[in-house]
Order: C-alpha cells, then structure tokens, then sequence
C-alpha cells in the first residue's frame, strides 16, 4: 500500500556515501599490478563512471571470455572493499544529513548499482542500517542508470509515491534516472562537473548544504 503521507530520500552511495574516488582507483591499480599492467590517474580517470564490465574490455581487450571478466570483476571489488575497510572515507556531512532526515520523519533508501557486498560494508562502515527501510544494489536491477529501474525498486520497498521522493546522485546518469523516476533529482558535485549536473533540481557542493527542510520543500 502506497504510503501519501511521507516523503523519502533515495541515496546514491559511491561520491554520495562515500568519497570513493581513491579507493576505486587503488583497487583497479592492483588488479592491473596481478596481471602486468601499470594504470595512471589519468587513464583511471578517463574511464570513471563506466561499468566495470566495460573497464575492463577497455584496458584488458574485448577477447576476454565472460568467465574471465567476471573473475576479474569480482577480484577488483574485494580489493575495493579491503581499501575501505582500512579506511572509510565517508562524505562530508552524509551523517549529519542522515540522522537529520530520519529525526525529520523522512523515509531513507539507497539505490546503488554497486554489488551488495559493497553497499552492506558501506552501510556497516555508516553505522545507520536501521534508519534505512530500503536498499537496493545492483543484483535487484535489470537496467543500470539512467534507467530509473533501482529508484523505482527503492520506492516500491518504501512504499511511497515516486513523486514524493527525492534521490541525491553525483553522476549525470544518476540524475537522469531519478527524473525518469519522476523523482525530485539533487546533484552533488565533486564527481561531475556543475555544468554535467544540469538537468538535476537542485545541485549542491556539499551535503552540508541540505536538511529536511530544503529537501521538503524540493519535494513541494
């Protein structure tokens, strides 16, 4: 049953989360290490924001049988994962704001195409799992983003009216996706570029910048 009365945030969680940046670069340097292959910063960041899938057809060849991709794939997001387990870079404010919206009465849920292994060490690293009704990762999609599929997912778990949320994202696709949803978008800069950004409702550079109160007012 579809729920009128509240409104609810749908967090993205890498460059929303978690400034994972660094992290994400750190584990493709490894991996290319095992296999011969020296990554600069530059070629890494060329390719952020691609599917993994597609990063490593980018820098491996497109000769790689799935099996092998697939390895490959999952050996990049253990290594990803020890990074933050060592050290958790949590976005400026994403407590604050959390606690914020949940004290406020808003729903919260996080719709990220990232592997649940991945998004359950996030959310333990936050240390907020029981103030989220929802999550969804990239094993409950079909469709990545821009497909609004994952927001959708999110809200049908809140029960809320797509139209009474608001997803924070920080890639254009991401933002896409939340207004194909029919959802309030909110973009935060730092992966993209303000300019990038500019189809999203409200862009901000920091979470600092937003409480209950300019997210309901957004949702109107």
């Amino acid at each position: 049953m579809i729920d009128f009365m509240l409104k609810a945030v749908i967090f993205d969680i890498d460059g929303v989360l978690i400034d994972s940046y660094q992290a994400h670069f750190e584990s493709w340097a490894a991996l290319a290490a095992e296999h011969g292959i020296q990554i600069t910063r530059e070629a890494f960041a060329q390719s952020f924001g691609r599917t993994s899938r597609d990063i490593i057809g980018l820098w491996w060849g497109q000769g790689l049988d799935d099996a092998k991709v697939t390895a490959m794939d999952d050996r990049k997001e253990a290594l990803f994962r020890q990074v933050i387990e060592a050290d958790f870079p949590a976005m400026t404010g994403a407590l604050e704001l959390i606690d914020a919206l949940a004290q406020a009465g808003f729903a919260l849920a996080v719709g990220s195409s990232g592997p649940p292994e991945n998004v359950d060490l996030v959310m333990a690293k936050l240390g907020r799992q029981s103030l989220f009704g929802a999550q969804v990762t990239g094993m409950d999609v079909t469709r990545g983003k821009p497909d609004p599929q994952v927001f959708q997912i999110a809200a049908q778990k809140l029960h809320i009216e797509p139209s009474h949320c608001a997803v924070i994202e920080d890639a254009p696709a991401g933002v896409r996706a939340a207004n194909a949803a029919q959802m309030r978008s909110i973009a935060l800069t730092g992966t993209a570029p303000r300019e990038l950004l500019a189809d999203a409702n409200l862009i901000v550079d920091s979470l600092t910048e937003l409480s209950p109160e300019k997210i309901s007012a957004l949702i109107g």
